[in-house]
């Protein structure tokens, strides 16, 4: 664990991989110090804002240093249900790169249990981990200039849900209704940091 000062209210937490960023995120949210604000968590990092009118950069580094990587714990977080329509445009390509039928692709995508590891890319994009194994395939040698809104689609060992329409290498399995990303609604994001989520198959 190294620890960066990041602003007057902030330090970045570097960590070895996705594993320790969630177990620290975990943690922290589970037993919040006093003077925390806010964590955004990423693929090998944690940002911790904190209230400096609480505490020192000195505290915060002291404390998150002294805290013990928990397991990702969801409780609190409603599971997220995303309903998907399987007629992606890649599902052929990703049934033959991956030597399944494209009824097990789905079956394989749709049974596995998903947690948003973080967001990016987009507002409300969220990282899922939990993909199977044997559907772990490289973004596309050829990105899309434009991927539909809804669009669910996997690359390395990441899902997701393209919040918007916009540039993507994702490979796209299907579609789905459900917004995951709107300004009215609070929160704007329906997917975020450690909540569970799962896919259901719909015609």
């Amino acid at each position: 664990m190294r620890i960066r000062h990041c602003g007057r209210d902030g330090v970045l937490v570097e960590l070895d991989g996705l594993d320790q960023v969630l177990g620290l995120h975990a943690a922290l949210r589970a037993d919040p110090p006093t003077w925390l604000v806010e964590l955004v968590p990423a693929a090998t990092t944690l940002l911790v804002r904190f209230d400096p009118a609480s505490a020192t950069v000195d505290r915060v580094v002291e404390g998150v240093g002294a805290v013990e990587l928990s397991t990702v714990d969801a409780a609190g977080l409603r599971e997220v249900v995303i309903p998907v329509r399987y007629d992606g445009a890649d599902l052929a390509d990703v049934s033959s790169r991956t030597g399944m039928t494209e009824a097990e692709v789905v079956e394989r995508h749709s049974r596995a249990r998903y947690t948003v590891a973080f967001c990016g890319f987009a507002p409300g994009f969220g990282y899922l981990t939990g993909l199977d194994r044997a559907l772990w395939l490289p973004r596309r040698e050829t990105p899309r200039t434009r991927v539909p809104a809804g669009s669910v689609a996997l690359a390395d060992q990441y899902a997701g849900v393209y919040p918007r329409s916009s540039p993507g290498g994702w490979h796209i399995l299907g579609s789905t209704d459900l917004a995951v990303w709107d300004v009215d609604r609070d929160p704007p994001a329906l997917l975020v940091p450690g909540a569970p989520v799962r896919f259901e198959v719909v015609p």
